[in-house]
């Protein structure tokens, strides 16, 4: 039975959930034995001292500082040590005061935290009690004008207690991590700075004026009322002034270095520095830049620099791959760490951003060479073809016909030349645009001669007396015969016809149709918008050959794509 009553005792992570279970309880308990030590510990000092020590004792316990499974550093267990003995060999009641103001700022915060509404209840009713007892007993006592609230002493004794007791029969609603809630620091001090202005102000009131206790309370608190009311008018206004709060939070943004003239001065480094390194080089000048700054290294990447001199206090920031060590005349504050913390973060998204840049352009630029290679290749490729159909043309040629095999060899060659030397043209200077301009005629005809061997059909009503752009459809018509005449060797009954028409006025089209199986939905949207892998190479060819159309002033699309009618179009003014 002992054992189970005493095995919490021995377990940090039972005995923290035990006090942040109990924390309403030890916080009623505490209040009721400073009752008892504020009311009859002036009497007797064995008696004082034993209040005290159960007092101080249950504060510890119920202290929202620091929590009970973290380890006291040595100057807090100093700072606790310390306080106990002055409060257990020293009485007094300014001593008195103090205290009291601490508990109700520690009391007070709380009020403001997200809590549940009975918590709440249980902080208002604790600080009520505190404030109560300072300016109904500790104040007057420090006075010397007890006897000015004697009517009120058994008001004070016996019927403000009821005030902790009654925080002892709220239901405490325990938060899911069971853990104590966060103090507020800002609320916590501005609390005790309230109470200990009224202390002082009563103080000095009842000093100065020969008035009854009563009119120096009633003139404190409505004084503080009234500057307190006034200062919330200031905080917020309506009228055109902004208001306190405007000119604090810009105060609290702008503390130790002009935030909007660094920010502003990073973003035009932004935009004129073009290389990762030198924005960081012109960012770190800025840094150095600043009156208590004497000197910043950093690592960024594979970039490394110091500038200025090294001091004895020395502070360290990391964001991603960006760390910087600042040196300074003296130790910045935790306000400035997280402000330079801030601006570091900037000024790392900025190097980042340059980074990406940086990438990018190489990327383009190997994009660049990526896309000229391609283009030449499958230049080549094209003319490659073209000498395989002269070369099986001769192969299958008998002797009686040699002399017209002669003589389209003849008129080939030369067109197969003017091809070739128009690609090593390109191969030597990418950016410049050549033409090969021809008559359509003429171009149509080299075009059947090319494929007479092939099962290709050629229709055309009548030529256009056009000159076409000879180069650009020979790689566009190219694709779209060999393209063909390789599905034919998966789909053996495929027909393909080739059809020249007019289309408009100053217009015309060739529509290239097979009678093959239709292409997969997926593959037909992206045709000509990115390179495509497919087992018959329909994709990388005719995304290339799209490009070369659209800077001539031609146009290719897929006009329908459905088993048995598979049909390219290509010319001017295409429908």
């Amino acid at each position: 039975m002992l054992n189970s009553l005493l095995s919490p005792l021995f377990n940090q992570n039972k005995f923290s959930q035990l006090l942040a279970d109990n924390s309403q309880r030890m916080l009623a308990l505490m209040l009721l034995s400073l009752h008892a030590f504020l009311i009859w510990g002036e009497q007797d000092t064995y008696l004082r001292q034993s209040f005290f020590l159960c007092t101080y004792g249950l504060f510890l316990l119920w202290q929202p500082v620091w929590r009970g499974v973290e380890k006291l550093s040595f100057a807090a267990l100093a700072i606790f040590v310390a306080i106990g003995l002055i409060g257990f060999f020293n009485f007094s009641w300014w001593l008195t005061a103090l205290w009291l103001a601490v508990l109700f700022g520690l009391l007070g915060g709380r009020v403001f935290s997200d809590e549940s509404k009975a918590t709440r209840l249980v902080h208002i009713l604790a600080a009520s009690y505190l404030l109560s007892m300072l300016l109904l007993w500790v104040v007057p006592k420090l006075l010397g004008a007890s006897n000015d609230l004697e009517a009120a002493k058994f008001v004070i004794t016996y019927l403000t207690p009821i005030l902790p007791a009654a925080i002892l029969f709220i239901n405490k609603q325990v938060t899911k991590s069971g853990q104590l809630p966060v103090l507020d620091f800002f609320y916590t001090l501005l609390l005790m700075l309230v109470a200990l202005i009224l202390v002082l102000a009563s103080y000095a009131i009842g000093t100065l004026q020969s008035v009854n206790y009563i009119q120096v309370m009633f003139i404190a608190i409505f004084g503080l009322a009234f500057v307190l009311a006034a200062f919330s008018l200031l905080w917020q206004p309506s009228t055109r002034f902004s208001g306190i709060e405007l000119l604090m939070s810009r105060y609290l943004l702008s503390i130790g270095m002009p935030f909007e003239k660094w920010v502003k001065n990073i973003a035009a480094l932004g935009e004129i520095e073009s290389t990762p390194n030198g924005f960081m080089q012109a960012a770190m000048l800025e840094m150095k830049a600043l009156p208590w700054v004497t000197g910043v290294n950093w690592l960024a990447d594979e970039t490394q620099g110091k500038l200025g001199e090294l001091s004895n206090h020395v502070t360290h920031f990391n964001f991603k791959d960006f760390h910087m060590s600042l040196h300074t005349r003296w130790q910045i504050s935790p306000a400035l760490y997280v402000h330079v913390k801030l601006l570091m973060q900037i000024m790392g998204e900025f190097y980042e951003a340059k980074r990406r840049e940086e990438t990018l352009r190489q990327n383009a630029y190997m994009q660049a060479f990526y896309e000229t290679g391609s283009r030449l290749t499958h230049d080549i490729k094209n003319i490659l073809q073209s000498v395989g159909t002269l070369v099986s043309a001769a192969e299958q040629t008998e002797h009686k016909d040699e002399q017209a095999l002669l003589q389209l060899i003849r008129k080939q060659l030369p067109v197969l030349n003017t091809r070739i030397a128009a690609t090593l043209d390109k191969l030597k200077a990418p950016s410049e645009e050549k033409k090969r301009l021809e008559k359509m005629s003429a171009w149509w005809k080299n075009l059947q001669q090319r494929h007479q061997h092939d099962r290709i059909e050629f229709l055309a009503e009548k030529l256009p007396n056009y000159e076409i752009n000879a180069e650009v459809l020979d790689s566009v018509l190219d694709n779209l015969l060999n393209n063909a005449l390789e599905k034919t060797k998966y789909q053996p009954n495929t027909t393909i016809k080739v059809e020249m028409l007019e289309n408009t006025e100053n217009g015309f089209y060739i529509e290239v149709t097979d009678t093959g199986k239709a292409m997969d939905f997926g593959v037909a949207n992206d045709l000509f918008k990115k390179h495509i892998a497919s087992h018959n190479g329909l994709g990388v060819g005719l995304y290339h050959a799209a490009q070369d159309c659209k800077q001539a002033g031609y146009a290719l699309n897929l006009a329908s794509n459905v088993n048995g009618a598979v049909s390219f179009k290509v010319g001017l003014n295409v429908v």
